[in-house]
């Protein structure tokens, strides 16, 4: 580490730069992450420190980062995440949700079995699919682009694709043949 310069850290593999590294990149995430997604503030640590360290083993640790740097790497995983989120529209359930959940005419009990059966439906459909295309799929509903299916599971995209939409194809005919429509 550059002693006389504490703006500028020189890395290398000890542990620690790497503390000092992984500090600064916490205390951007903290300033930087909204409330409501504070308590997913360490993974975003982690991805950023992922990023810094994907830029170190690149350089094989002769790159210097300055603080203000590592700040901006913290401050662009932060987005990133809140932008994710975004378009995903991940909605947090707080209790006064959940609670009208449970007391609408839509949580009948008749209401209930009936998701029940087509749950259970889609889990026996899943299980028949072919392996890869069970894995595309079960990432694509849990809502993942294609492209970030693919990124997960180190195919191409056209791969991913091809392999997603035989997997719906698959499970609506399964669904079909067990009376469910989906």
């Amino acid at each position: 580490m550059d002693q006389n310069s504490g703006d500028s850290l020189s890395y290398g593999a000890s542990s620690p730069e790497l503390k000092r590294i992984r500090n600064i990149l916490a205390a951007g995430v903290s300033r930087n992450c909204p409330p409501w997604l504070a308590s997913d503030s360490e993974d975003i640590v982690q991805e950023a420190f992922l990023k810094v360290m994907n830029i170190l083993k690149g350089n094989e640790g002769k790159t210097q980062l300055s603080s203000s740097y590592l700040w901006r790497v913290a401050y662009s995983a932060t987005i990133d995440e809140i932008r994710r989120r975004r378009r995903r529209r991940e909605v947090g359930m707080d209790a006064e949700i959940i609670e009208k959940e449970a007391g609408s005419s839509a949580s009948s009990s008749e209401h209930r079995s009936v998701g029940t059966e087509i749950g259970r439906g889609i889990r026996d459909c899943m299980a028949g699919l072919l392996p890869e295309r069970r894995r595309a799929l079960t990432l694509r509903l849990l809502g993942h682009s294609i492209r970030e299916a693919g990124d997960l599971l180190g195919w191409p995209f056209k791969r991913t694709e091809n392999l997603i939409y035989r997997g719906l194809a698959d499970l609506r005919k399964c669904l079909e043949g067990k009376g469910l429509k989906p």
